[in-house]
């Protein structure tokens, strides 16, 4: 049952199905499979037939919060693999990068998520990057009033702009990444909040947080709290 790696946004497109893998919220972002398949084969290496892709998929996401964060916390085990895999799943079930906090809660709940949860994941942004496409209608075609979107720190937009010109945001020659907390790329802590204090939310999604009654006090409260 469990000889490949066939988790569902592990799995390659086969002809006229195009996987997960090649969603626009995934290609060219997602990456590290190579990972997964390695330590999938160590432990068919081991134990044979035991251990689902999707298990070390959240031991690998457990083990990295710890190596980056000194973050710990317990995973069960006995994670099915998936078997099919759709383009378009991923836009049917991941917020977009433009979505606003009204938009984000709906989301969200959904999946059974409180606000709290929801602003406690979105720390995550305390590590990796995002590409210029993903945020350049922030920095040159917010509205018809404001090119620039007015709760952006000038300074912070200014350095942003200087790493995604608008012929690279836009798609064409390139599409460079910049870190999505730009005080502690490499360490997984409360900065991305910090960030958000001082209005530097790399996308929508993420300032959007500080701009609404519902969530800023989470924000404001994990900025204070490193701990929680």
């Amino acid at each position: 049952m469990f000889q490949g790696c066939d988790a569902s946004v592990l799995l390659d497109s086969t002809p006229g199905n195009p996987a997960e893998k090649e969603n626009i919220a995934n290609n060219p972002s997602l990456r590290g499979f190579e990972v997964i398949d390695e330590a999938k084969a160590e432990l068919e290496a081991q134990c044979p037939q035991t251990v689902s892709c999707a298990d070390i998929i959240a031991f690998a996401a457990r083990d990295s919060a710890y190596k980056v964060g000194d973050i710990n916390y317990k995973v069960p085990s006995g994670r099915r693999n998936g078997w099919v895999s759709h383009e378009d799943e991923p836009t049917q079930n991941l917020p977009p990068p433009f979505f606003d906090a009204k938009q984000l809660e709906e989301n969200f709940a959904r999946k059974g998520f409180s606000l709290d949860e929801m602003v406690t994941l979105f720390g995550a942004h305390s590590i990796g990057v995002s590409h210029c496409s993903s945020f350049s209608k922030y920095l040159y075609t917010f509205n018809a009033t404001h090119p620039q979107d007015p709760s952006m720190d000038p300074k912070f937009a200014r350095d942003l702009k200087a790493k995604c010109p608008p012929q690279l945001s836009s798609g064409n020659g390139g599409d460079p990444t910049v870190p999505l907390d730009v005080l502690t790329p490499n360490k997984l802590d409360n900065k991305y909040y910090k960030d958000l204090m001082n209005h530097h939310g790399l996308l929508t999604s993420d300032q959007t947080l500080l701009s609404s009654p519902a969530t800023v006090g989470i924000v404001r409260y994990h900025a204070r709290n490193d701990a929680a």
